[in-house]
Formats: structure tokens, C-alpha cells, sequence
């Protein structure tokens, strides 16, 4: 029987090594003894380690044994305005909450366990190893409760959520409409509020995961709402209020991959709903969803990467040409050990990111509710730093490279993966969706340019100071490992490179026989000027790429400072990305 973590030494050493559980579990268990007996922060872990042995038992074979009947017949049918799960599906939320999964991160006061967010992430990553579809389904469970808890009147996290628990109804994000994909500002679903303080919807939303898990949280505009997204306002909608029909679920998208998830098309017809939080600030609200969802495909890539690449190697174990085992082969040996060591890096960034937004998550709950300390604020600033920086970096980075490795995987096989009895071609089927869900690549991108650029704007002197203090000759003699020598010289050439394309795209054109032009050079908004800036938006998606690149170095070669074996890792993904680099600065000095 395999086992998705205790088959895994990587995963292990992540699990011990790489999670700062010295600050997350201070924030669900404050003090010892608990009442669930836990003693001391090694009773915590131990026991969140017996739970995703027992997950990473579940997935690895009664969730992946189903992955291919679910993916031949689907995730159900959709009858009469409501979506029903087939078999396949319906086996695997019961069988999610047998064993808790469901309620594994929900607060004991509605029926959960308590468990830190991590223990559900790990979890999830399994699922998506797995089977994408099933995960994908899932996590309108596991998120819905969070959102609940975060921004629901208590009356109603009380009432729903123990049935999510149960198993009995799930929910999902509804954003997208029929022309207002990426530009959310322009949705045209209205809200018209009544006597009694509820909320009648009308419009159609699609694409949306899960439509018919039983409510959702919809964005849509009040009368006289500001335009674009400062107008937007956030509700909860049940399907069924007092046994009757409160929004149709119209159609279920025939998609090219995740035949085993439920995809959307609702219409809402005098839908009665409650507004969250306040009107026209729900964009902001969503925003939270949103991120922690860009989280999660970064994790839905780690598992669909582990998946592509570990079907693939154990063919090329099996499969014999020319007189010798695949692996035997130079060229095919060195390709799987460039995929390999890119599934290693990427899986160690999710995890150091994740390590992060579990503080996050729970910080800002208890932010909410007013309960922290001035050490725990300052836990929060941390944590919520390095959440923002790295979100679009994994989402994109990890899109990417699922479905350009789940091609090569396909590839691996030769003839036989265009076969669909084989499993390459459903994982890149799969990979497809994690590019376009929760925001495109080039959304990404966008983002995290603009992140960049503020952070730079905000005191362009410290930056450039930084420049010059990560000069690898200042930082030779108190490098403590080799890693730590070349990471600073790889983010040194970064910046400088960087630095160089800004002056190139953003530099306001002077005329110099004018002495007054001349100021221009020194004056912020000349050089943020909208046709500077698009010179420079140009090169968003290598700029994310590079910063990917440097972070995922980051990461690895912290982890080489804590147990020199890692070095290894931290040298071959140098070594994989070294010619990527030198390909991104050329494009920006010949661009």
C-alpha cells in the first residue's frame, strides 16, 4: 500500500525541518495541557503528522484508485436547477468525512478539530496528488468554513457550519459573469435590498466550482453604487431557503480537463441573500478568498507535479528500448532529473510559503476579532509580507510549470501517453485549469510587478542602498555556506540587471540644451508615467518568472544553512535556472 507521505523523505524532512512550528502552534494552543491531552509542541506535531500519514494512506490509493472512473463519468449530473454528485464523487466526500478531513481546521466551537490550517494544506496537497478534480471539490469546503468564520454573522457560521462538516451542503466563490472575467469592476449582477435588511439578487454568474454545493458568496452591486471595484458589495446566498429554490444552477460546463469538478453557470432570479460586512466593500472581502485560493493552486501544482513526474519515472523503470532500461538512457535520465529537482524546489517554496500563511490565516481571524498582542501584530506584519509577495509568484510558477511538465510527461511515455488508459494525459488535461482559475499568469504577473514597483516607489533610496550592500564581493566574507555566496550573487545580478531595465523603460525623456527639462530626471511621476509604465509592463512575466526563480534560491538556501545534505538541492536548481536568468537579462537589453 503507498502512502503519499511516509513513502516520502522529502516530504518528511519538510514536515520536521522546513514549517516554523515554534510560532504556529502558540496561536491554537497558547497553553499546556490542552484539553485534548497535548502537552508540549511535540504532542501537537506528532499528532498532525498521524493525521496526514493517515490522509497521505487515504489519497494515495482509495482516491487515486477512483481518479479515472471519475474523470470517464464525471462529477454528476444536474437536475432540475440543482447539481447532484455521481457516484465517484459522492464516495469521496464520505469517505472525507470519515476521517475528518472536512472538519480538520474548523474551530471546536462548531464542531471541528482545531487543528492549525497546515494540517489541512498538507492534506490537500495529497488530495491533488490524487485526483485534481476531487481536491478541487473539496476545497469549497474547507474554504467555505474559513469564510465563514472570517466574515459571517455568527448566527450563520453557526448554522452552516456543521454541515459543511457533515458533508451535507458545501459552497463556492461567485465572481465571473459573461463578460467581466478578469475585469471584476464590471460585473452587472444587482442587489436590491429590502424591508427586512435582506438582499434580492438578479443575474448570472458562470464558471463558477461547485455552483450547486448548496450557497455561495456572490458579488454584486447595490443601486447608486460606486463604478468598478469600490462599487462591489459581497453576499451569502443559500440554494434552498425554507425548502424552496433560491437560485438555479443552469449548466455544467463540458470542460477539456477536472470532469470530476462541477463547473457553473447560476442564475439568480429575486434570489434572497444577506449582505456581508458592509455594502460596496466586498471586493475586499473577496480579496481574501481569492488569495488563499491562489495558495492553494500553488499546492494543486505541487501535487499534480509529483503525480506527473512519479507516473512517468516508474514507466521508465519498467519500460525497456534498445536493450536497456529508459533510466539507463543519458539523455532521459538527465530530463527526469531536471524535472525532479524542479518539482523538489517548487514543493520546498510551497512549503515555506504555506509555513507563512498558515501565521496569516490565524492571525487575521483573531485580528478581526480583536484578540492581539503587540508581539502577535508584529507576527502579523511578518507573515503577511512574505504571503503578498510570494501568492502570485506561486500561483503563476507553479501553473507554468505543471502544465509544461505534465506535456513533458506525456512525452516520457512516448506512444503511449497519447493513450488516454494512461494517466499522463488526464494530468495535463488538469494542469490547464490551474493556469486560468484564481487569475491568469499574466494577472500574476501584473500583480507582482506592481508589488515591486510600490515597494521600490516607497523609498527608492533604501532600495538602491540594497543594491548595493547585496554586491556578492560585500557579502563574500559573512556568507556562511556556499549557498548563501551564490544566492546573494544571483539576487545582486537580479537587482542590477532590474535596475538597468528600469532606467531603460521608465526614464523620462529630457531635452538637455533646456536646463529645466533636466528636472524632470528627478521627479517621481515623470517616471511613472502611463507610457513609461506600459514600456515596462512589457516584461511582467519574465520579471515574475526571475522573482520566482530568486525566491524559490531564497528558500533552498535557508535550508542548506539547516542541514548541509540540502545543499545538493539548492546546487541543481541553481544550476537549472542560471541559463534561464541569463536568458530573461538578455531579453531586457535587446527589448
Amino acid at each position: 500500500m503507498a502512502n503519499y507521505y511516509s513513502d516520502s523523505s522529502e516530504w518528511k524532512w519538510l514536515f520536521k525541518n522546513a514549517i516554523d512550528w515554534d510560532k504556529i502552534i502558540p496561536l491554537y494552543y497558547p497553553s499546556f495541557p490542552t484539553e485534548d491531552g497535548f502537552n508540549n509542541n511535540e504532542d501537537v506535531i506528532n499528532f498532525i503528522e498521524d493525521m496526514i500519514t493517515a490522509t497521505g494512506d487515504w489519497t494515495a490509493n482509495a482516491v487515486a484508485g477512483r481518479a479515472k472512473i471519475l474523470d470517464q463519468k464525471g462529477a454528476g449530473e444536474l437536475k432540475d436547477g440543482v447539481t447532484i454528485p455521481g457516484e465517484q464523487l459522492q464516495a469521496f466526500y464520505n469517505e472525507a468525512v470519515e476521517l475528518g478531513v472536512t472538519g480538520m481546521c474548523a474551530e471546536t466551537q462548531f464542531g471541528g478539530m482545531g487543528a492549525p490550517v497546515m494540517a489541512n494544506l498538507l492534506a490537500f496537497t495529497q488530495m491533488n496528488r490524487a485526483c485534481v478534480s476531487s481536491a478541487t471539490q473539496l476545497g469549497f469546503f474547507t474554504s467555505m468554513i474559513d469564510m465563514l468564520e472570517r466574515f459571517a454573522e455568527h448566527e450563520d457560521a453557526a448554522r452552516l457550519i456543521p454541515k459543511v462538516i457533515a458533508g451535507q451542503i458545501s459552497g463556492s466563490m461567485c465572481l465571473t459573469e459573461p463578460g467581466a472575467g478578469s475585469d471584476l469592476g464590471s460585473i452587472k449582477t444587482t442587489a436590491t435590498k429590502q424591508d427586512d435588511g435582506t438582499y434580492l439578487l438578479n443575474g448570472t454568474k458562470m464558471f463558477i466550482t461547485n455552483g450547486g454545493g448548496g450557497f455561495g458568496f456572490v458579488l454584486a452591486k447595490v443601486k447608486d453604487a460606486p463604478e468598478g471595484l469600490a462599487g462591489i458589495s459581497m453576499f451569502l446566498c443559500e440554494q434552498h431557503i425554507d425548502g424552496n429554490l433560491n437560485y438555479r444552477v443552469t449548466n455544467n460546463e463540458h470542460k477539456m480537463g477536472l470532469h470530476g469538478s462541477f463547473t457553473c453557470e447560476i442564475v439568480y432570479e429575486n434570489s434572497k441573500a444577506k449582505l456581508i460586512g458592509k455594502e460596496n466593500h466586498g471586493f475586499r472581502y473577496m480579496l481574501h478568498l481569492m488569495n488563499e485560493a491562489r495558495i492553494a493552486v500553488g499546492l494543486q501544482c505541487v501535487g499534480g507535479l509529483e503525480a506527473t513526474i512519479g507516473y512517468a519515472k516508474n514507466y521508465a523503470k519498467e519500460r525497456v528500448q534498445f536493450g536497456k532500461n529508459l533510466m539507463e538512457h543519458p539523455l532521459y535520465a538527465r530530463n527526469m532529473g531536471d524535472w525532479e529537482t524542479e518539482r523538489d524546489a517548487f514543493r520546498a517554496l510551497m512549503v515555506d510559503t504555506i509555513s507563512y500563511f498558515d501565521q496569516y490565516q490565524k492571525l487575521d481571524l483573531m485580528k478581526r476579532r480583536g484578540e492581539l498582542t503587540k508581539e502577535q501584530e508584529a507576527q502579523l506584519a511578518l507573515a503577511k509580507k512574505w504571503v503578498r509577495r510570494r501568492t502570485p509568484l506561486v500561483k503563476m510558477y507553479g501553473a507554468e510549470t505543471f502544465t509544461f511538465l505534465s506535456q513533458r510527461g506525456i512525452q516520457a511515455l512516448g506512444g503511449y501517453g497519447f493513450i488516454e488508459e494512461y494517466d499522463a494525459a488526464r494530468f495535463h488535461r488538469d494542469s490547464f485549469a490551474t493556469l486560468l482559475y484564481e487569475g491568469t499568469s499574466q494577472i500574476q504577473s501584473l500583480m507582482a510587478m506592481k508589488d515591486l514597483m510600490k515597494f521600490i516607489m516607497r523609498n527608492p533610496t533604501k532600495y538602491f542602498t540594497g543594491l548595493v550592500n547585496a554586491n556578492p564581493i560585500a557579502n563574500f566574507f559573512g556568507a556562511s555556506c556556499e549557498s548563501e555566496s551564490k544566492f546573494n550573487a544571483a539576487q545582486y545580478t537580479f537587482k542590477k540587471s532590474f535596475v538597468k531595465l528600469l532606467i531603460k523603460t521608465l526614464k523620462p525623456e529630457t531635452n538637455t540644451d533646456n536646463p529645466s527639462e533636466l528636472m524632470k530626471f528627478f521627479n517621481a511621476k515623470e517616471w511613472l508615467k502611463e507610457e513609461n509604465v506600459s514600456k515596462l509592463m512589457i516584461h511582467a512575466e519574465t520579471i515574475t518568472q526571475a522573482l520566482a526563480y530568486i525566491e524559490t534560491l531564497r528558500v533552498l538556501m535557508e535550508h542548506a544553512k539547516i542541514d548541509n545534505s540540502r545543499e545538493d538541492l539548492f546546487n541543481r536548481y541553481y544550476k537549472l535556472v542560471a541559463p534561464r536568468f541569463a536568458a530573461i537579462y538578455e531579453d531586457w537589453k535587446n527589448w
